[in-house]
């Protein structure tokens, strides 16, 4: 495949030294779309004429023109950041409003059993784009290559060069690409910047660590660096004891510029841009990972709602002097941010014409000041994020395809990040891609139940642990620092939330799951694992 605008100089953090290369993207990729639209305008033109003229076409090798196709669906992929299975009230949340995309989920499919890529956000991230499992995949943890400090170099490892993702192979169908949020697939002027990886445009956080700040200094527009006006201020800080006042929390840890607001603006342009065009819409948002910083007109939503107290920064990230109302007002936020997204594609009459989709990295987190148990939001699942248990990897997904998706409809069928690239590819009558993991679940999409495709494995590695499902079992394989390993296995559904282990009872299926353990994956040189060598 061929990719565009492909080099390997390092650029310089904050120097604006690719304006001239982002300006000739920008008049190359604004000269193609004036010119796709100059062929249509001919092209209804010779048309009309015809029409007009009452001219019959040529008996001997002419045949009239077909009618033109309909162009293939737009699609809005939303991926949420450390949002647990539960956090939505179409999942059970009943503490968190959410909207927007509960009406989402009434209007097409909830799905019960969709899986996360990893569960940590880089790697997760890398199998949603690329529809390799973390037994393929170059990224299979996080890996830092920079520093905290306001100086320090930004950006996760990599992605190669040679890495085909989602955005490349929608790039080749004709599709207009732009990726919006948070990345951490590879920083500034490295192969995995996502004008490398196939996006015409990017804007927002290309590094994970940067994210960490709600009001960061700066977001990055393709290759030049956007400055916010937002004083820089570390995002990991404890207090010894509260503030006098709630307002002094706010002057020290939240900024005047707001990220995900400047995110979903620059989303909604390029919609705007490219509604006459089919076009393909990353929209990583930050939310609701931690730091706790939200404007305060969302948090005045849920004044008074919550018995609690100020949090000091003890588990890491920014203290809050209402830290489960900062929380549940984030994700409220999220919300009516998306309800715009939604509300400018029916404006421009492109809801019908457009598949949308929203899940979430991974489970919910454990640090900061969130409350995974008071809001329940991994349902009764096991572990949160960072564990391979249910808790830690089962995530909210919602797909949304008018006319095709029956409104309210639920699935129960398994599936996971890998399957986004065959199933959207198919979606859009595209050759089905090789040298994936996933499946195509569009047969689940639009009720063919004789078609449904299932997964024979699923697989999950991350460090020391491990994890496989096939069918209703799942094995799970955490190996401590002295090398001992602990083996579990479970059956998903007689006990879905992980709490009896059969491997002693049931060996011959712990057997055969240590197969698959080892048969799904192959070894990787940038991420060594204890499970290497075979056991």
């Amino acid at each position: 495949m061929i990719r565009c605008f492909r080099r390997t100089t390092n650029i310089p953090r904050y120097a604006k030294t690719c304006r001239s290369q982002s300006d000739r993207r920008r008049r190359f990729s604004t000269a193609l779309i004036m010119a796709r639209r100059l062929a249509l305008i001919l092209l209804l033109a010779c048309v009309v004429g015809d029409q007009v003229s009452g001219q019959e076409p040529d008996d001997v090798g002419v045949q009239a023109a077909e009618p033109a196709a309909r162009r293939p669906p737009n699609i809005v992929l939303i991926l949420a950041d450390d949002l647990g299975y539960a956090e939505l009230g179409c999942y059970g949340q009943t503490k968190i409003r959410t909207p927007r995309l509960d009406a989402l989920a009434a209007e097409g499919m909830r799905f019960t059993q969709a899986y996360s890529g990893s569960p940590v956000c880089a790697p997760s991230r890398c199998v949603l784009l690329t529809g390799l499992h973390t037994g393929h995949s170059f990224i299979r943890n996080n890996s830092e290559q920079g520093g905290w400090g306001p100086d320090a170099p930004e950006g996760q490892r990599p992605i190669p060069d040679a890495t085909i993702t989602l955005a490349e192979r929608l790039k080749a169908q004709g599709y207009a690409t732009g990726a919006f949020g948070k990345w951490g697939l590879g920083g500034p002027g490295s192969s995995g910047h996502p004008c490398y990886q196939g996006f015409d445009r990017f804007y927002g956080l290309l590094c994970q660590r940067v994210a960490h700040n709600y009001c960061p200094t700066h977001l990055w527009d393709n290759h030049d660096v956007d400055i916010l006006g937002n004083a820089y201020f570390s995002a990991h800080q404890k207090l010894t004891e509260p503030l006098a006042t709630e307002e002094e929390y706010y002057e020290r840890f939240l900024g005047p510029v707001y990220g995900p607001d400047r995110m979903i603006e620059e989303a909604l342009e390029f919609v705007d841009d490219h509604r006459e065009e089919p076009f393909f819409l990353y929209f990583a948002t930050p939310v609701p990972h931690v730091s706790l910083q939200v404007p305060l007109d969302s948090l005045a939503e849920y004044e008074g709602e919550f018995d609690e107290e100020p949090y000091l920064g003890q588990r890491s990230y920014l203290p809050h002097p209402k830290p489960r109302s900062a929380y549940a007002a984030m994700i409220s936020r999220m919300d009516r941010d998306l309800g715009q997204l939604f509300d400018r594609l029916e404006q421009h009459g492109l809801t019908d014409d457009t598949i949308v989709i929203f899940t979430s990295d991974n489970g919910p987190t454990f640090n900061g000041g969130s409350d995974s148990a008071f809001f329940e939001s991994a349902a009764d699942f096991r572990g949160l994020k960072v564990d391979v248990y249910e808790g830690g990897i089962r995530v909210p997904l919602i797909v949304r395809w008018p006319g095709h998706i029956e409104p309210g409809s639920e699935s129960e069928l398994p599936v996971c990040f890998q399957d986004f690239t065959p199933t959207l590819l198919e979606a859009i009558g595209a050759a089905a891609p090789g040298g994936t993991d996933g499946i195509s679940m569009l047969p689940t999409w639009v009720g063919d139940s004789e078609s449904q495709r299932v997964h024979d494995v699923l697989y999950w590695e991350l460090g020391r642990q491990q994890a496989v499902r096939a069918g209703d079992w799942k094995l799970v394989r955490i190996t401590d620092r002295e090398g001992l390993t602990r083996t579990e296995l479970f059956n998903l559904r007689d006990d879905p939330n992980e709490t009896t282990n059969l491997a002693e009872m049931m060996p011959d299926v712990l057997a055969w799951m240590l197969t698959l353990s080892r048969t799904a994956r192959t070894p990787s040189e940038e991420f060594p694992s204890v499970y290497d060598d075979g056991r």
